[in-house]
């Protein structure tokens, strides 16, 4: 299955062309990323091997071995012959305790830091998104902030999570910003979900994504990067909370 067009910027980040400097991993990490976010859906077909390389800027052998990690990885699936060809494999998220175990691999000082980094990035965005997009460019905003209010489990839910910032940086119509936030995602990875396991506390994010794309589309910036800021703030000091009772 695929998404919709409708994803824009976000997908086009995903599928530009990448850094000069170990190209493999670049591949990797950019593809990788973009699965764990969910930017491209369980079961989607990347496109073939010519063209995802000519669209990544890499020769097919580099494209090849990159697959090849990402298959080891279980992030990619092959299936040859007729209908064939590379397909998505959403990862699971790590159980709660893992998830604990890696969280604990983080200072406090550091997931503040990391939340000063993660708030500018997303306030800025929030900001040029009022700015210069179109209100018919949002609708992957919306349509993520619409999935979050209505996600079930905590895994699906951090995912929504990661991926309205990263639509938010390319609703500002920014490939560096949208970059930014896909690399600081894939910092993160599923750490959120240890925050938005509570219902009330999901509805409260949904609710407020829904603010920031109804200021962005009213041209409010200083009001939709106040909102964005504070998201992802608030998220930031309840992983410090959970981190200090560890």
């Amino acid at each position: 299955m695929s998404r919709p067009d409708a994803d824009g910027g976000a997908r086009r980040a995903v599928f530009s062309p990448v850094d000069t400097r170990a190209r493999v991993d670049a591949v990797v990490r950019r593809i990788g990323d973009a699965i764990e976010l969910g930017l491209l859906a369980d079961g989607e077909q990347l496109p073939g091997e010519s063209e995802l390389a000519g669209q990544l800027g890499v020769s097919t052998v580099t494209l090849r071995e990159a697959l090849m990690a990402l298959r080891q990885r279980g992030l990619v699936t092959t299936r040859r012959g007729r209908g064939g060809g590379s397909f998505v494999a959403l990862p699971e998220v790590p159980a709660g305790e893992r998830l604990k175990d890696r969280l604990r691999g983080w200072s406090t000082e550091e997931l503040r830091d990391l939340g000063d980094h993660w708030a500018a990035l997303s306030g800025a965005a929030a900001r040029l998104a009022a700015e210069r997009t179109e209100p018919a460019d949002l609708e992957p905003l919306r349509r993520t902030a619409r999935e979050l209010a209505r996600a079930a489990d905590a895994a699906a839910r951090g995912r929504l999570y990661g991926r309205f910032h990263v639509e938010l940086a390319a609703a500002a119509q920014s490939a560096r910003l949208t970059r930014e936030q896909v690399a600081l995602q894939s910092e993160v990875g599923a750490l959120p979900c240890l925050v938005l396991a509570e219902d009330a506390y999901r509805e409260e994010v949904a609710d407020r994504h829904r603010r920031v794309v109804a200021a962005v589309q009213d041209g409010a910036d200083e009001t939709a990067g106040a909102l964005a800021e504070r998201c992802v703030r608030e998220s930031t000091a309840r992983l410090v909370a959970v981190r200090l009772t560890l």
